[in-house]
């Protein structure tokens, strides 16, 4: 009772007590608490365990844990994309020499074990080199992201996850080679040498390789991932999103070859890029798709938490909340103020803690700790609450229905309720309520519904109650301050803290820096993972572009041949990327907004609030990057002499 005897703790003061305990046994936990809360059931307990001792870092860590495993998943999705393309373009490239062997007598089981030793070198190469280099990275990795995450900053290398990510590089890259092995296995020389302008037809055994080689890669995401559920419906979503992109670039193909002829030579040569035999528009399809979603996500995430700090940490607020100051000292607390700054603003408002015991009409009452669940929004129903009385409508709060009661009213005690509150509740005006205040119970009627701007930094009560009502009961003040911008804040804080020892003054500027630090490392870390997926993205993207390059070496030597100059083919190829570009936008667009969508509002809580302008920018890069680096691979190829490159053909 030493806080009663110096006067820092009297009736009507607000304060909490903290109770901890320790067994000499292993209990379970989870009974306790609901022991604990069946015993004493109007207490309002607010009850840690030892494994939730810090819930709002656990929630923290748990959803970035959850968004890594989605860029996870994303990256693999896009390697196996890149993969593919690399390993077709990889086996495209040697059809004549595969043609030539089968010429000279090599059977379709010899060319199967030659290349397909071939793949599995060059993928295990591939593998282990990315693994060093990741592993290499991860020291690096550290020391950047050292602080920003409630993570240990040191080296852990896990050989479990060495070995989950080579296996993933083995199979993603085996079922991509296996469609481009079939054919090569089973078509004969001469349909091998005519597949340029003569495609070879699909092998339906193509289709159960990949089928099956899928399935296995997404039986050991799931046999593997923390989150089975989260991870199974991302892939199921990246599936639908591949489907999309096929249909989309098969329409695109069928649209090209149905539109009228341009006049241009130019520009007709490039609308039958797009539907050719042989054309790559499937494959471009696919990537940039999926490299400028990427974009529109990180742009649209990172937009979005920017916007939440924005608008959940205002720019203004008051410099000070003062809590429990004594009525009789009121006077000696504004002279206070009024010293440190004359230009201050302060508002005072009652203060109380209660709880609702009951509410519900004249005829029937609902006791709420008989409520066997608390329902959606009605969060005011649980545990204590802070009260308060006035004459007038507090500011910040606009009247939706009913009346107030103004000033000087002494009829029967009446309560104002937020109108979220009241709807989540099922409460009407005119309905009863019956509060516990200090172990008393007071009765009142529901006068009015209030809509409250719960952003602004200022009082802001569910409960707001007509002055008869709680004016009687043992209670303290609570002030917030305003100081003049050139006014420092240190004086008035000791001044306060000295003259009245039982008030707790609580500096809100540090809380500001607080809450927008943690959203601000919220973004930071985001835009790290998400880079991720976004680098791969643009690696896959322009691999797609390169790999496009070499299947038209052909095309563009015989256009040069036919006398073509190096202006022609670069408009050509121009309009081309262009046009898928421009069709792309739209559909990455949606996809990568629906993407962030659920990224920031289902994952992280936050309100969706991106910026368009933003997102639109870096859209505009990301097709700016594509179209320049489309037309930097063509440069080689315009450089290239006709003659030799026939001879290399």
């Amino acid at each position: 009772d030493l806080p009663m005897r110096a006067g820092l703790i009297a009736p009507g003061s607000m304060y909490q007590s903290k109770t901890r305990v320790r067994f000499d046994q292993e209990r379970d936990l989870e009974a306790v608490e609901e022991q604990l809360e069946d015993r004493f059931p109007e207490a309002g307990f607010d009850i840690d365990t030892a494994d939730r001792a810090a819930p709002g870092t656990d929630r923290f860590v748990d959803r970035m844990s959850e968004f890594l495993t989605l860029v996870g998943l994303a990256a693999l999705v896009i390697a196996g994309i890149g993969i593919g393309g690399g390993v077709t373009s990889y086996l495209d490239a040697r059809r004549q020499g595969i043609a030539t062997l089968k010429i000279l007598g090599a059977s379709s089981s010899d060319i199967a074990r030659i290349y397909a030793l071939q793949i599995v070198a060059a993928s295990l190469a591939g593998s282990l080199a990315g693994i060093a280099v990741g592993v290499a990275l991860v020291p690096l990795l550290g020391m950047a992201l050292q602080g920003l995450l409630p993570v240990s900053s040191g080296v852990i290398v896990d050989p479990g996850a060495i070995l989950l990510a080579l296996s993933y590089g083995m199979l993603v890259a085996l079922v991509f080679a296996a469609p481009p092995l079939l054919r090569a296995r089973h078509f004969p020389a001469m349909a091998l040498m005519r597949s340029r302008v003569a495609p070879l037809a699909r092998d339906p055994k193509a289709l159960l390789l990949v089928g099956g080689g899928l399935a296995a890669i997404v039986a050991l995401a799931l046999l593997t991932s923390a989150n089975p559920l989260l991870s199974a419906g991302f892939l199921a979503g990246a599936a639908g999103v591949l489907a999309l992109l096929a249909l989309i670039g098969l329409g695109i193909r069928k649209l090209a070859g149905a539109l009228p002829r341009p006049a241009s030579p130019v520009a007709r040569n490039a609308l039958a890029n797009l539907h050719r035999p042989g054309s790559s528009t499937g494959a471009l399809v696919t990537a940039l798709g999926f490299g400028l979603a990427a974009f529109v996500l990180l742009a649209a995430v990172q937009s979005a938490i920017d916007g939440n700090i924005a608008k959940r940490v205002p720019d203004r607020a008051p410099d000070y909340f003062v809590l429990d100051i004594p009525r009789e000292q009121v006077t000696e607390f504004e002279d206070l103020v009024r010293t440190a700054d004359p230009q201050a603003n302060w508002r005072t408002v009652p203060a109380l803690r209660g709880a609702v015991l009951a509410f519900g009409t004249d005829e029937a009452m609902t006791r709420t700790a008989e409520l066997e669940e608390i329902p959606d929004g009605a969060w005011a129903l649980r545990g204590e609450r802070g009260l308060t009385y006035a004459d007038d409508l507090p500011a910040g709060n606009e009247l939706t229905e009913g009346e107030w009661w103004g000033p000087f009213y002494d009829g029967e005690p009446l309560v104002s309720l937020d109108e979220d509150f009241a709807e989540a509740a099922g409460l009407e005006i005119g309905d009863r309520m019956t509060f516990g205040v200090l172990g008393v119970e007071r009765t009142v009627r529901v006068a009015n519904f209030r809509r409250i701007d719960w952003e602004s930094l200022g009082f802001n009560y569910v409960f707001v109650f007509s002055p008869n009502a709680l004016r009687d009961a043992p209670h303290n003040l609570a002030a917030t301050i305003e100081l003049s911008p050139s006014t420092p804040t240190g004086p008035l804080l000791q001044a306060l803290v000295a003259a009245l020892p039982s008030t707790s003054v609580i500096e809100v500027g540090g809380v500001l820096e607080q809450a927008r630090t943690i959203l601000e490392q919220v973004g930071i870390a985001t835009l790290a993972a998400a880079s991720v997926a976004v680098l791969a993205g643009l690696a896959v993207l322009l691999g797609a572009i390169a790999a496009a390059r070499v299947a038209r070496t052909y095309d563009t030597v015989v256009l040069r041949v036919l006398g073509a100059d190096r202006r022609q083919i670069l408009i050509m190829q121009l309009i081309e990327y262009v046009a898928l570009a421009g069709a792309l936008a739209f559909v990455a667009l949606g996809i990568g907004s629906l993407a962030a969508w659920l990224v920031v509002t289902q994952l992280f809580e936050f309100d969706w609030l991106p910026d368009w302008s933003e997102v639109l920018a870096v859209l505009g890069l990301g097709i700016g990057v594509v179209l320049a680096f489309a037309l930097g691979a063509s440069l080689p190829l315009l450089r290239a002499k006709p003659a030799q490159a026939l001879r290399a053909l």
